[in-house]
């Protein structure tokens, strides 16, 4: 026990020699907790955003730009694929004609 605990106990002892009043204070315990909630409320404002964009945020821009750019991707891909199929297809049914064996 620390010595605030010892006075605390020899003053507050009455006739049968047991405490009527223990009062613990831990600051360490204390400084630890508010400590680690400082670390987690950082740790949030970092991934949230507090003022600014936070990561997530961040996170979220971006796959919705990669997801705008495979639509737009996936478009062109299909015109393209179209227009070599339609090419490819001429071609054989018109071997003949261009003389093409």
């Amino acid at each position: 026990m620390t010595i605030l605990e010892d006075e605390l106990i020899a003053r507050s002892t009455h006739a049968g020699g047991k405490p009527l009043v223990l009062r613990v204070t831990d600051a360490d315990f204390q400084q630890s907790v508010l400590a680690k909630l400082g670390r987690l409320e950082a740790m949030m404002e970092m991934l949230v955003g507090g003022t600014q964009p936070g990561r997530m945020k961040l996170a979220e821009d971006r796959i919705r730009a990669l997801e705008k750019n495979d639509i737009r991707r996936s478009v062109f891909d299909r015109l393209v694929n179209a227009a070599i199929t339609v090419a490819i297809s001429a071609a054989i049914a018109l071997h003949d004609h261009f003389g093409i064996r």
